[in-house]
C-alpha cells in the first residue's frame, strides 16, 4: 500500500517540472506560512539542489515564489509584495505568484492578479495546478507591449 505522504511528494516532484527549475538555481520566497505546500517546497528545493532563500536574501535569485492568500492583503499589497519580489531577481528571471486554488480559504480572484502583476510591470502568462491546494500563475517580465 502506498503512503498519501508517498503519493503527495510523488505529485509534488511531477508537478514542479512545470516551473523548469534547474540543479543551482536560487529561488527566493515570499510570503511562506504554514498553509504552503510542504511536498511542493521539498520537490522544488530538489530540483535546484539547495534551500529555498527566504525575504532576507540579498544576492542576485534566478526566479521568485510568492506565496498570497486574499486576506494576506488588496490589490496594491500584491502589487508591492510583487515589485518586492523583483528587486533581487537576475534579468529574464520568472516571478511564480501561488495562490489558493477556486473554492478554497484565501482564494484570489484572477482580475485582482492581473491588475497586481500589471502594475508590477509584469504580465501574467499562465496559471497552473502545481499542489492540492495550491496553483502557480506565471509572471513575466517579457511579451508587455511587444
Amino acid at each position: 500500500m502506498v503512503s498519501a505522504t508517498h503519493t503527495a511528494n510523488d505529485d509534488a516532484s511531477r508537478n514542479v517540472q512545470v516551473f523548469a527549475f534547474e540543479p543551482g538555481q536560487v529561488v527566493q520566497e515570499l510570503g511562506w506560512d504554514e498553509d504552503t505546500d510542504e511536498a511542493l517546497r521539498s520537490a522544488i528545493e530538489a530540483a535546484t539542489g539547495s534551500e529555498l532563500v527566504d525575504e532576507e536574501y540579498d544576492d542576485v535569485a534566478d526566479a521568485a515564489l510568492v506565496w498570497w492568500r486574499a486576506d494576506d492583503g488588496d490589490v496594491t499589497d500584491l502589487t508591492d509584495q510583487l515589485v518586492d519580489a523583483q528587486t533581487v531577481l537576475d534579468d529574464g528571471a520568472r516571478v511564480w505568484l501561488l495562490t489558493p486554488k477556486p473554492g478554497r480559504d484565501g482564494h484570489v480572484v484572477p482580475s485582482d492578479i492581473a491588475e497586481a502583476a500589471t502594475t508590477a510591470g509584469l504580465h501574467a502568462t499562465s496559471s497552473l495546478s502545481v499542489a492540492p491546494d495550491w496553483s502557480a500563475t506565471k509572471l513575466d517580465t517579457r511579451g508587455r507591449g511587444r
